[in-house]
């Protein structure tokens, strides 16, 4: 009965209802989730860097007005949280990872990419996923700079996966050849997180 309520909401919306996940809701809204507080920063982002460490030949730290200088890219794409929303057609804008494998010599033997983020959050994707179409280091979501909320002022984002991997607040990339659980994977979170495979959790 859900799935068929949720199908009928996303058509009359004007959506192809294979685009919605077994197990989500369509919504307009952004729900705002995250484990502890929101992160603050002083309005300059002074003091504020990005870390590439790791499988790298030169490991590598940004300052904001260095991040920004590298090329951007935007994409429209979907998003689908482990709480069962989806939200369709977001579009974020931002750093691809390209640009950023350049500089750093990403190793053949970098199989793993773990994000850091504030608070000692953690999110860990196989690095291919980094390479993917809307993969990116975003700054804005629908044209405006990131919230507080959903990240301000940097969050990574990952296609392909429940929204929990794409870590707010974020500080830094790990290249590692071997994988490493991130914080909601060590709670019990699944660690491949497909949301078409509903890959919500361990059991």
């Amino acid at each position: 009965m859900f799935r068929s309520k949720a199908e009928k909401k996303a058509r009359e919306a004007g959506y192809d209802p294979a685009r919605l996940p077994e197990g989500q809701y369509l919504t307009e809204k952004w729900p705002v989730l995250h484990a502890g507080s929101v992160a603050k920063y002083p309005k300059d982002l002074a003091g504020w860097d990005f870390k590439v460490s790791g499988e790298v030949d030169k490991p590598l730290t940004l300052d904001w007005r260095q991040l920004n200088e590298l090329p951007r890219v935007a994409v429209t794409q979907d998003i689908h949280c482990v709480t069962r929303w989806s939200r369709f057609d977001t579009t974020f804008s931002g750093i691809p990872w390209s640009a950023v494998r350049e500089l750093v010599g990403q190793r053949p033997t970098a199989r793993f990419a773990i994000a850091h983020s504030e608070a000692g959050f953690t999110a860990n994707v196989p690095v291919e996923f980094l390479e993917r179409e809307g993969a990116m280091l975003a700054t804005h979501a629908d044209g405006d700079p990131l919230t507080a909320e959903h990240g301000l002022p940097l969050r990574l984002i990952v296609p392909g996966k429940y929204f929990w991997k794409s870590a707010k607040w974020l500080r830094g990339i790990e290249l590692r050849s071997d994988d490493q659980p991130g914080f909601w994977e060590r709670l019990g979170y699944h660690n491949d997180a497909d949301p078409f495979e509903e890959q919500r959790f361990q059991f």
